[in-house]
């Protein structure tokens, strides 16, 4: 359907570690509609960052098929799948990611340099994404001078400078206080609700909860998929 943003069927990636095959992920169909807010879960060893990396290109997979909207992504070369990630894909990690001697605004800036936008351009739209998560007056500061959660922020602003179709968040949270934690994933449900999709990786219950949808993988397969309790009541 021309509203869906994720397809995968039969999504499979085997890893060949001496002589033993790891089956991380092992058959996932999943389907994400565009303005979807998801949560992947499972504990460790479960498939989520390997299916992660999968649908945010990556990786390619063993076996099985990932539409990125109408663009079957699965049999790209890796050249091809860099410009896919480049142009369509933002990515927060859990480890902020950031040049520790550039200000705000250059890291911010570094995806429109690598995509050739001139000076001016790419200046106004990386203030834009850092006064859209409230770093407005921290743009000259650099990260050592930034909270753990405005470096964070930083690196939202950073993902979204490109304007992505897909944000990808794995562990965003991980590195972070339960207050500063809160306020990361308060930021992420407002992106959400401007129309952002959001797919985030977490182990944590109490974060997944902020998605209004929870995929819970086990042993490479998708062991649940549901709405939470509170995207029910607003659907």
């Amino acid at each position: 359907m021309s509203d869906l943003i994720i397809r995968t069927e039969s999504l499979t990636k085997h890893y060949v570690l001496g002589a033993e095959t790891v089956r991380a992920v092992r058959g996932v169909d999943l389907e994400i509609r565009e303005g979807e807010f998801v949560s992947i879960m499972g504990p460790s060893g479960s498939g989520k960052s390997t299916f992660m990396n999968m649908i945010g290109c990556l990786d390619t997979p063993t076996e099985g098929q990932y539409w990125l909207s109408d663009q079957l992504v699965s049999e790209l070369t890796d050249d091809q799948l860099a410009r896919v990630r480049n142009r369509r894909i933002g990515f927060v990690f859990q480890t902020f990611n950031l040049l520790p001697r550039a200000t705000a605004l250059h890291n911010v800036e570094l995806p429109l340099i690598y995509a050739g936008m001139r000076s001016k351009e790419r200046r106004e739209r990386a203030t834009a994404k850092l006064e859209l998560v409230g770093l407005g007056d921290r743009m000259d500061h650099k990260p050592p001078e930034l909270s753990g959660g405005q470096r964070q922020r930083v690196a939202v602003a950073r993902a979204l400078v490109n304007e992505p179709d897909l944000l990808l968040a794995d562990e965003p949270t991980g590195n972070l206080d339960s207050v500063t934690s809160t306020a990361v994933m308060e930021q992420f449900a407002e992106l959400n609700e401007q129309g952002q999709t959001i797919v985030l990786v977490t182990h944590e219950h109490d974060i997944a909860e902020y998605s209004r949808r929870q995929v819970h993988l086990q042993d490479g397969l998708i062991e649940r998929d549901f709405l939470n309790e509170q995207a029910e009541a607003t659907v």
